[in-house]
């Protein structure tokens, strides 16, 4: 079983992995909840981009980010998420310095009334892509969070899809399966008020990817994304925050 064989292994086996990987506690952001958009669509902004270090976000040219984001980061920091009127916006992001050698983002976004949206910005900043993700959220009427995986992991080539293991549910599944690159899974029951380690092998393989401990202390009836960001054959990193 893979998770019992890297216990078998113990610590010095992970001792070896971190010069490769981030291993870090890494405490999800709890957001503050909005209930109740209105006639807006609420929308996110994770940056998976590579090199990315000091982003600001604009819609139909009005700044709406008041902090730069980097790679790893997601806007607003402290909400789930902003609002903005139904319709087709002109989303810019860029880094505002003027020897960044980072390419501007510019696209058309349609938005929903009372729709929630995430957008993760994911390759290199020469080359800088997006991916707009509806979010279906189902708030949960017992003590459970809810819990999604997007992988958006860089590499020049095609890398493998993902299989991603909890400590704590154990070895006999995984909860997210054969993730490509560029795909987000739909949200899945995740349990609270626990600490837990996820596992992400390259699919069929034993050796894992990454090991970190991303979602301690889930609030029920919230909703979560891990992303899978960095660079494959750099450093990576699993980013949690709140969606809802």
């Amino acid at each position: 079983m893979k998770l019992l064989k890297i216990i078998i292994l113990g610590l010095g086996a992970l001792a070896a992995s971190s010069a490769f990987v981030s291993c870090t506690r890494e405490v999800p952001l709890v957001a503050t909840v909005q209930p109740g958009t209105g006639g807006s669509a609420t929308v996110q902004i994770f940056s998976a981009t590579v090199r990315a270090a000091r982003n600001y976000i604009y819609v139909d040219g009005a700044p709406v980010s008041g902090v730069a984001i980097g790679i790893g980061s997601i806007f607003p920091a402290t909400a789930y998420a902003f609002k903005v009127s139904p319709g087709a916006h002109t989303f810019l992001i860029k880094d505002t310095l003027p020897a960044t050698t980072q390419v501007p983002l510019t696209f058309s976004q349609a938005l929903d009334s009372g729709k929630s949206y995430t957008i993760f910005t994911y390759d290199t900043i020469t080359n800088v892509k997006q991916s707009t993700i509806v979010n279906t959220i189902e708030i949960a009427t017992d003590t459970t969070a809810r819990l999604r995986f997007a992988n958006f992991i860089y590499n020049t080539t095609a890398v493998p899809a993902v299989d991603v293991y909890s400590f704590r549910k154990g070895t006999s599944a995984a909860v997210f399966t054969n993730v490509a690159t560029l795909q987000v899974t739909p949200f899945i029951p995740y349990q609270t008020g626990i600490s837990d380690t996820l596992y992400v092998y390259a699919t069929g393989t034993t050796a894992p990817l990454i090991v970190k401990q991303v979602v301690p202390n889930l609030t029920p009836g919230r909703s979560y994304t891990a992303t899978y960001n960095g660079s494959f054959k750099g450093t990576k990193s699993i980013s949690t925050f709140a969606t809802y």
